[in-house]
């Protein structure tokens, strides 16, 4: 099966995420009705859990924006898309590696008794308790496969290391505690050893739903900015806090994701697509991808905040069916990046010069001596040098490489990063100068202002279980695979749909 044509990429000017201010929540028009597909946050980071020396996750989200109260329903992931994610280990803006996920959901139709020897079909999505080990309760199961090509190749199926089987079981959305008294248990035993077509190590996969773990002030920020920049770092609500997300988890040794050995530095994004054309079942939904062969892109995400504030509204579906060799189309829409003058007519913060060389250097082409590759052409990926080492989790920095923790953002994400502060510095010229001129000037005009959207972490502590009754505790993180906290359960919640104690 053929995703997209091969792409003609260009050498020169691509897009530059100039710093966004949200992360990828309904960004675009026809995205914003189709979120099964809407990729809403990718990471790529060294793996820091306790041995696991050598690995790299990757984690993508989609299906933004959940509710944990979201029954009879919540939310699976469509069984008519195509979920990849993407590496890219030669610099060329083409996936070198391809593991995509797709999806198929059983529905068993569960009665009960209505009296007189009848039984009704209920509209529930269970009727009993459910566990990892027993989910007779359920009325609709979720697997999925994993697959990875490598270049334009055939795909070939990833097996669990446990008796060869291919396909796998997501857990059922946390639906609250009376259905599944434990969910943070029963999901772990949906982390999957697997072994992948092509690397000599096992890697690891997990496909559930998590709590949303970017931190941002999305309604301040869409309202003409209307905080101060200059304020506290954790002066505001976190607007997600309340929110969960569904997360494709995939860890795997550096060594099969590089090129060479000599090679350190990958690049990485996800994408979803959908069929071109659709015959809907009897559920109303598509016919599983494996009986279509043509696709279309729909949603795209690498290098974090891109299109929501930088690429212009006529063609953000455009951004988002595009790949990362053919980002010279959006070239104009980065030199001269909008966000400064905004700031600058909001605030009156200085607007560094155009065109801005830094910004081609942090988001194209990578950092010289930190996740710069050779013979890199521009394009638009989050990229990550696996030859350094990974921080402790105490020790994390949340403001990356800007903090002096080269291990974070720009080079990979890691949940901890605070890519909007960190992406909010560079855009008002914090690295001119550093990585690159802006225009004529060669220092930050803003001389090192620390801008901020007055959202962040509350500490750099990972927290080995799931936090309950407390808002700001909740928006920490696991110190291990899938690293993402687990979701906040529909019942019982309290007012912001955090769970009570």
């Amino acid at each position: 099966m053929k995703l997209k044509p091969l792409c003609l990429c260009l050498s020169l000017g691509l897009v530059v995420p100039a710093a966004a201010l949200a992360s990828s929540h309904r960004e675009a028009p026809f995205i914003s009705h189709m979120p099964q597909v809407d990729a809403s946050d990718f990471y790529m980071f060294m793996s820091y859990e306790p041995q696991r020396s050598g690995y790299v996750t990757l984690l993508a989200n989609y299906n933004p924006l959940q509710g944990p109260t979201g029954g009879p329903n919540f939310f699976p992931l469509s069984d008519q898309a195509a979920y990849d994610i993407n590496v890219d280990n030669d610099a060329d803006g083409k996936p070198d590696l391809t593991f995509r996920f797709q999806f198929k959901h059983q529905y068993k139709d569960l009665k009960v008794y209505g009296g007189t020897g009848t039984y009704t079909s209920v509209p529930l999505l269970n009727i009993g308790p459910v566990s990892a080990t027993d989910q007779s309760a359920l009325n609709r199961i979720d697997t999925f496969t994993v697959s990875v090509r490598k270049g334009h190749g055939k795909f070939m199926p990833v097996e669990t290391n446990a008796g060869s089987k291919t396909t796998f079981t997501k857990p059922v959305d946390n639906i609250g505690t009376k259905s599944i008294s434990d969910y943070d248990m029963y999901a772990n035993s949906y982390v999957y050893d697997v072994s992948v077509p092509g690397c000599s190590m096992p890697g690891r996969v997990f496909v559930g739903q998590r709590k949303d773990g970017f931190v941002v002030n999305v309604g301040e920020v869409f309202d003409l900015v209307n905080t101060n920049p200059l304020g506290p770092r954790d002066g505001a609500q976190n607007a997600l806090t309340s929110k969960n997300v569904t997360t494709l988890g995939l860890e795997m040794p550096a060594s099969c994701l590089q090129q060479s050995k000599s090679n350190h530095i990958i690049g990485g994004w996800t994408a979803a697509s959908i069929p071109q054309t659709r015959v809907l079942n009897k559920y109303g939904e598509g016919e599983h991808p494996a009986n279509h062969s043509k696709w279309t892109q729909v949603s795209r995400l690498g290098m974090p905040l891109v299109n929501e504030l930088v690429i212009g509204l006529k063609d953000k579906d455009k951004f988002n069916n595009s790949v990362p060799c053919n980002d010279a189309q959006f070239l104009s829409y980065v030199t001269k990046p909008s966000l400064p003058v905004l700031l600058n007519a909001l605030f009156g913060t200085e607007i560094p010069h155009t065109p801005r060389n830094d910004l081609v250097t942090v988001f194209l082409t990578g950092v010289p001596g930190l996740n710069k590759p050779a013979n890199v052409k521009p394009s638009e990926e989050l990229r990550l040098n696996t030859s350094i080492a990974p921080t402790a989790p105490v020790e994390q920095n949340d403001l990356g490489v800007l903090g002096g923790d080269l291990a974070g953002f720009p080079n990979g994400r890691r949940p901890y990063d605070d890519v909007v502060d960190i992406e909010l510095r560079v855009a008002e010229g914090a690295l001119c100068g550093v990585a690159g001129n802006c225009g004529a000037q060669t220092a930050d005009p803003n001389h090192g202002a620390p801008f901020t959207d007055g959202t962040r972490s509350p500490g750099a502590t990972m927290a080995t279980e799931h936090v309950t009754g407390d808002e700001n505790a909740a928006d920490t993180y696991l110190d291990h695979f899938p690293y993402l906290m687990p979701p906040l359960p529909g019942s019982p919640n309290g007012s912001n749909g955090v769970a009570a104690n």
